[in-house]
C-alpha cells in the first residue's frame, strides 16, 4: 500500500508557504539574541543599582523582566503614552558584550513606576517583546503576503513557543515574568497598568505560598513556578474574524 503522507520536505515547504515558522522563527531569535544573554545577569545587574539607590527595589520576588505580549502586536514605543499610570524612571546598568563584531554591544533595562487604584507606586521592569512589532510590521507591508489573521495566529504562536523556550532554560528560570493580554474593548486608559499590577500581585501571592510550602496552583498561577504565566494568560485558538 502505497503511503501518500507529505515528505519532511513537502511539510516544511508547506509551513513556508503558509507563514508558520515565522513564529517559531521569532521566538528562538529573541531568545538566543537577547534573553538569554540578559536575564541570568539581571539579578546582578538590580543588586548593582540598589547598592547605588538606597536599595530601592527592595522586593525580591518581582526582581524579573516583565515582558509584555500584546496579542494585537500593537507596540507603543514609548510606554508613558500607553497608559499614563505608567512612568518611566531610571535604567538598570548596562550589560556590555562583544557582539557579531560589536565591541561593547550594550543591553539595557528601563525601571517604570506604576500607579496603582491605591495610588501607591510600584517599581517595576517592563518592556515590549520587539519581535511582535516585526509581526505587525509584516501585516502591513503588501510585499509580505502576511494578513492580518496571519498576524494574530503568529503572535499566538510566538507566545506559546517563547513560554515553551523559556520554561525548557535553566539559565532563565525565576528572572522574566511573561505578560500575554488581548487589548480591553471598553476603552479603559489604564488597562495596561492594571494588568501588570495583576501580575505583580501574583507574584506576591506566588512567593508567600511557595514559603508556605504550599505548591498547588490556584486557578490563576502556573503550574510552572519557573515559567510564571498561566494556561488563562496565553490566548486561545484562533479566532475566525480576526482583528
Amino acid at each position: 500500500m502505497c503511503d501518500a503522507s507529505p515528505s519532511a520536505v513537502e511539510v516544511s515547504e508547506i509551513c513556508e508557504k503558509n507563514n508558520r515558522n515565522v513564529a517559531h522563527g521569532l521566538a528562538w531569535s529573541y531568545y538566543v539574541g537577547y534573553l538569554k544573554l540578559v536575564l541570568p545577569r539581571l539579578k546582578d545587574l538590580i543588586s548593582e543599582f540598589n547598592r547605588a539607590n538606597n536599595n530601592l527595589l527592595k522586593c525580591k520576588e518581582t526582581w524579573k523582566l516583565h515582558i509584555l505580549l500584546p496579542v494585537s502586536c500593537e507596540i507603543i514605543d514609548d510606554l508613558q503614552k500607553a497608559d499614563s499610570h505608567i512612568q518611566y524612571w531610571k535604567d538598570l546598568p548596562a550589560l556590555q558584550l562583544d557582539r557579531a563584531g560589536t565591541k561593547w554591544r550594550s543591553y539595557k533595562q528601563s525601571i517604570y513606576t506604576i500607579l496603582g487604584e491605591d495610588r501607591k507606586l510600584n517599581y517595576c521592569i517592563v518592556e515590549y517583546a520587539p519581535p511582535l512589532q516585526s509581526l505587525y510590521a509584516m501585516s502591513q507591508d503588501e510585499s509580505a503576503a502576511f494578513s492580518r489573521e496571519d498576524r494574530l495566529e503568529q503572535a499566538q504562536l510566538f507566545c506559546r513557543t517563547l513560554g515553551e523556550i523559556l520554561q525548557r532554560s535553566k539559565e532563565c528560570a525565576g528572572c522574566y515574568r511573561l505578560i500575554v493580554y488581548e487589548e480591553s474593548g471598553d476603552s479603559d486608559s489604564h488597562f495596561l497598568s492594571k494588568e501588570i499590577l495583576r501580575h505583580i500581585r501574583q507574584q506576591h501571592l506566588e512567593e508567600y505560598t511557595m514559603c508556605e510550602g504550599n505548591h498547588e496552583s490556584t486557578n490563576f498561577l502556573s503550574t510552572e513556578p519557573n515559567i510564571l504565566i498561566s494556561d488563562s494568560d496565553l490566548p486561545g485558538p484562533l479566532l475566525s474574524d480576526g482583528f
